[in-house]
């Protein structure tokens, strides 16, 4: 059952957080689900350009209704991630999106302005709500790849103007998290400063936290520990933060790079240890299982478990 996530951030605000997750895969997207429909949690399904051209955006979203199917008490929403413009329309012209991100910030304020309130306009007409983003994270997201040093925080002082401006929906900002594997690695973590003046100038308005995954340090030992080369000292936010993030209004966390050090601690750890074993049958059902067992996981741990149920009621 499709929502749109207006829906979930009215609900959400300030008591729990919205998982949205960045699917590639069959697998993910069942395991996703399966562990929504089990911990009555509402969750955003989220495609990246670069997820929907691995095998096609109509693919991506044909896995996604034959999953809804399955699971038919799973409540989600469908969104678009990282967008330029490009992606956005063709999104928003499907008629298949409940929001799109139109992420132009590595661009000047004003050109981020001007570029979120195109998407904006087009995307209202048809009830499609607008993610922006105002700062920039460091690290890496698919093809995107931002130096630290061009990595800045958000600025409290301007998130009102660009947000009556562009009349966005919800807003991402860069308060010390980054994209990809390699977070904090200076140990600065969340900047609750910058977030709590964030809230304070958008009171009621939904934060959204990017690179909100955790990076599990015993995912990383045990992917090392058959075959793998990952940095070890790789960090992500911790729980304490994520729980201390929804106090200060971020309704929507991100999540990509934890699944996807899931799926390679399965698939190494099998073929490590099976290497007489050539079917992906093996370790994809092993996979699913693993997505589901570590979503409702994170599911209980944003607070929303329970809260799908509550939505549809």
């Amino acid at each position: 059952m499709t929502f749109s996530p207006s829906v979930f951030f009215k609900n959400c605000y300030g008591n729990y957080a919205i998982a949205a997750v960045n699917v590639f895969t069959m697998e993910q997207v069942l395991g996703v689900f399966s562990a929504a429909q089990k911990a009555d949690a509402p969750v955003i399904i989220q495609m990246t350009p670069v997820a929907r051209n691995y095998a096609h955006a109509n693919m991506l979203l044909a896995i996604i209704d034959a999953t809804a199917k399955i699971y038919p008490k799973a409540v989600y929403a469908i969104h678009l991630d990282h967008g330029n413009e490009e992606h956005a329309f063709s999104a928003i012209a499907s008629n298949r999106y409940n929001s799109v991100m139109i992420d132009a910030s590595h661009y000047n304020f004003d050109e981020n302005v001007m570029r979120t309130k195109q998407v904006v306009a087009k995307a209202h007409k048809n009830k499609v709500i607008v993610e922006a983003e105002l700062g920039v994270l460091s690290g890496v997201e698919d093809d995107i790849s931002i130096d630290k040093k061009n990595a800045k925080f958000t600025k409290p002082e301007e998130v009102v103007q660009f947000v009556n401006q562009t009349k966005c929906d919800s807003l991402a900002v860069a308060v010390g998290t980054s994209h990809g594997a390699y977070k904090f690695s200076g140990g600065q973590g969340i900047q609750f400063d910058v977030l709590q003046e964030i809230q304070q100038q958008l009171p009621n308005f939904p934060i959204v936290l990017h690179g909100g995954s955790a990076v599990n340090k015993e995912e990383i030992n045990r992917i090392n520990q058959h075959g793998g080369n990952l940095q070890e000292g790789a960090a992500g936010v911790s729980s304490e933060e994520i729980i201390k993030a929804i106090s200060y209004g971020v309704c929507k966390i991100n999540i990509a790079t934890d699944l996807r050090l899931v799926w390679t601690r399965v698939h190494r750890e099998f073929f490590n240890n099976s290497p007489e074993l050539f079917d992906p049958i093996i370790p994809g059902k092993d996979y699913m299982e693993a997505c589901e067992e570590f979503m409702i996981e994170k599911f209980e741990l944003l607070g929303a478990a329970g809260k799908a149920s509550q939505l549809i009621t």
